[in-house]
């Protein structure tokens, strides 16, 4: 009688045992099932982001070879139609093919190379007008600023706002002009693009042009949140304004392992 009373009180106890026992096993199942999913996706991820950076990578690869020999032509554009100043326009030249062939395959330059780049490229381009033509050049960047040799800046990522103004400017009128001022401020790039607009349409060169929607997108792929760029017409003047947050960029640059 004693034996089967010991029987039926251990009988529950076994019972809540191999229950606690088999929820332990399913949740212990559960568990390895959802590590494998998470390191799954995570692996997913990974392998799509992978996959993003080397497109952006190819995509910006193909848009600087589309570049070099656009802005190769058109400075020789600009050369050929003012011969008696070939020897000038000939030193300028040699500066921005340097750069073009030494610098622009780099991922990033200083913003002191881009900037003695831009100013080359500007003086090539003042050849298209006349001596008299209000030209206004501002660098009003201080040369001991810590960010201005520190390589942050996409090379040739501000020959387009300049070409544009010497495209579209009204070179004709009396009031006209151009207006190009680079500033760092702070953490900031800013360059600052403006001409008074032409109400002639743009001369038009065969097969010349590379396009506002690829300057967007390299600005979109190198610093992603890290830029504005505004442009508008105020009366008849166009205005590009460009800001670029260089330690913003450089922190990124950081973490990413650049």
């Amino acid at each position: 009688m004693l034996e089967k009373e010991i029987q039926l009180s251990f009988t529950p106890f076994a019972l809540i045992a191999a229950i606690i026992l088999l929820c332990g096993a399913v949740c212990f199942f559960l568990w390895k099932k959802l590590q494998a999913e998470q390191k799954e996706k995570q692996q997913a991820i990974d392998r799509y982001r992978e996959l993003e950076v080397k497109s952006q990578a190819l995509e910006l690869e193909t848009i600087r070879y589309k570049l070099n020999p656009h802005l190769f032509k058109n400075t020789l554009n600009s050369i050929q139609s003012h011969a008696y100043q070939t020897y000038y326009a000939l030193d300028k030249l040699s500066n921005v093919l340097d750069y073009i062939l030494y610098e622009s395959d780099k991922q990033y330059v200083s913003l002191k190379e881009e900037i003695e780049f831009a100013l080359s490229l500007i003086e090539i381009n003042r050849l298209k007008v006349s001596p008299l033509f209000d030209l206004r050049i501002k660098n009003k960047i201080d040369p001991l600023n810590p960010l201005y040799e520190q390589s942050l800046i996409a090379p040739l990522i501000t020959i387009d706002l300049i070409e544009n103004a010497f495209k579209h400017a009204d070179i004709q009128s009396a009031d006209a002009f151009i207006s190009i001022v680079f500033e760092l401020k702070e953490e900031q790039f800013l360059l600052t693009v403006s001409n008074k607009i032409s109400g002639k349409t743009a001369m038009k060169k065969e097969r010349s042009g590379f396009g506002k929607g690829s300057f967007l997108k390299r600005l979109e792929i190198i610093y992603k949140n890290n830029y504005t760029i505004d442009q508008f017409v105020e009366q008849d003047t166009y205005i590009s304004h460009l800001k670029i947050n260089l330690v913003e960029h450089k922190a990124q640059m950081l973490i990413a392992g650049r």
